[in-house]
């Protein structure tokens, strides 16, 4: 059996049950993971981006709804026409809605007199030089009743603060003023950081320019301001910030190497727009994982396998190969095998060696007397004391029937005859026992010396010559070629 193309096969076949194995894993990652960015683009981000829309509608609304109402007040018309006489009034009315909604500050600010009112009394004139009033002149001139604006309070030591600036009207539609309620930054970052920890999203806002309004204090935007910075993607910054209706928009980019998830809708109360992102990477590590594993024990059930097969195929080897060189009777090596022993003891000893053929005497007798399976055993029992006889280097056959044939390494015809005689003797000494029946048993033996150039068949012959002539003499005797 050719071991080396066995090898061969056995790799082969190795090769193919892992390859097998990552294919079938690879086939359901690929699966699964098109089914996940189904779920995402589909189901999850949408969703994701519904409940943060409902939410932060819910949550800044409020303060719109609170601007709405301090500018349809009637005590603030009233007042503000009344020629603002008694401003602690204007400024204990701005404290109560302060205190009332947990506001930062409340103000209103005179179209007339260009006074600032807040909660804690006036703060000051505001002057359309100033560049912190510049706020106050651009509500004045908007066509919107109201905006979010995003700025430094004077009134809080500066601190960064969404006011909801909101146009007031007299009776007669004249504008006379801009009143709203401030909230820290702060406040409302911490909250969209609360869904980006709730949904393990990146969530952010920006206006109609991109310039991004408000986000999560750590979300990692890495220091990008806006949204071309954040897409790295203008033509898709453009499309997305040129609409205005209230309809989610979904796209699916690659962001340094990783695809990123992006829904978008526009939120007409605030002018501005809401991004949620998902970062794939973080959703594919399960499936990522599973897949390595898969591989990974994909490669141990493959060894597995291939030991076991390799471990089956060489015991059958094995079989195959006892049952081709060993007599099953005898368990000594049997014609074919002890041919290419010869073959290669004449090529590794340079054909230093003899043969001695050697017959059981009067088996026949044996088997006519005491039958064949008698006649086994004491074909076994010869055996035995021939392997016993001869040395650790020489080599047994069984020829065919009570032949046997001895190939002694490396002996000239002297020692090789002198080996014959202790075989001969040894089995004249070793009698079968079986209960009650002892047979003596003799062997007679032909001894020839492998000749230089002569080629095994020859040798054999001689060998067989000699044994024919010890028979001839009377047997139980050695003889020569």
């Amino acid at each position: 059996m050719n071991r080396i193309t066995d090898k061969k096969h056995l790799i082969l076949a190795a090769l193919l049950l892992f390859l097998g194995f990552v294919a079938t894993s690879v086939a359901n990652y690929t699966v699964s993971l098109y089914s996940l960015r189904k779920e995402i683009v589909n189901n999850d981000l949408p969703l994701t981006g519904d409940t943060v829309y409902s939410e932060i509608r819910r949550d800044l609304l409020i303060p719109v709804f609170i601007s709405s109402s301090m500018a349809h007040d009637t005590f603030v018309r009233d007042w503000v026409l009344d020629g603002e006489r008694d401003p602690y009034r204007m400024t204990r009315y701005l404290k109560e809605i302060q205190i009332k909604f947990d506001a930062i500050t409340a103000f209103f600010v005179s179209n007339k007199t260009e006074i600032y009112y807040h909660a804690d009394g006036i703060l000051k004139r505001v002057s359309p030089d100033a560049e912190r009033d510049v706020w106050f002149y651009r509500v004045k001139k908007m066509g919107n009743p109201y905006e979010i604006n995003v700025d430094i309070d004077m009134a809080n030591d500066d601190a960064m603060t969404i006011f909801i600036n909101y146009k007031v009207f007299d009776y007669d539609g004249n504008f006379i003023g801009a009143t709203g309620i401030g909230l820290t930054v702060n406040a409302v970052t911490k909250l969209i950081a609360q869904y980006r920890e709730r949904y393990d999203r990146e969530i952010y806002f920006t206006d109609g320019e991109g310039t991004i309004t408000l986000r999560a204090s750590d979300d990692g935007t890495d220091g990008r301001k806006t949204l071309f910075d954040r897409l790295e993607r203008n033509e898709m910054a453009r499309e997305i910030l040129s609409r205005r209706e209230d309809v989610p928009i979904s796209r699916t980019f690659d962001r340094k190497g990783h695809t990123i998830h992006l829904d978008s809708r526009y939120i007409p109360e605030f002018d501005w727009y809401l991004f949620v992102e998902q970062n794939e990477d973080d959703v594919t590590k399960a499936i990522r994982h599973t897949l390595a594993i898969n591989i990974l024990v994909g490669g141990l059930i493959t060894l597995v396998v291939t030991s076991l097969v390799a471990l089956i195929v060489r015991n059958y080897e094995r079989r195959v190969e006892r049952l081709a060189s060993v007599d099953e009777l005898t368990g000594m090596w049997n014609r074919r095998a002890f041919d290419l022993a010869f073959a290669h003891l004449l090529e590794k000893f340079e054909g230093q060696c003899s043969v001695t053929m050697m017959d059981i005497d009067h088996f026949k007798h044996v088997n006519d007397t005491y039958g064949h399976l008698m006649g086994d055993r004491v074909l076994g029992h010869v055996c035995d004391v021939v392997t016993k006889a001869i040395g650790p280097d020489d080599v047994c056959g069984r020829w065919g029937g009570e032949e046997f044939i001895v190939l002694l390494k490396g002996r000239k015809k002297g020692d090789a005859v002198k080996t014959a005689e202790k075989i001969r003797r040894a089995v004249e000494a070793s009698p079968y026992e079986d209960g009650d029946v002892v047979l003596p048993i003799t062997v007679s033996l032909g001894v020839a010396e492998h000749h230089p150039g002569e080629s095994r068949e020859t040798t054999i012959a001689r060998a067989d010559q000699a044994l024919y002539r010890a028979k001839e003499s009377g047997r139980n005797r050695t003889e020569s070629a």
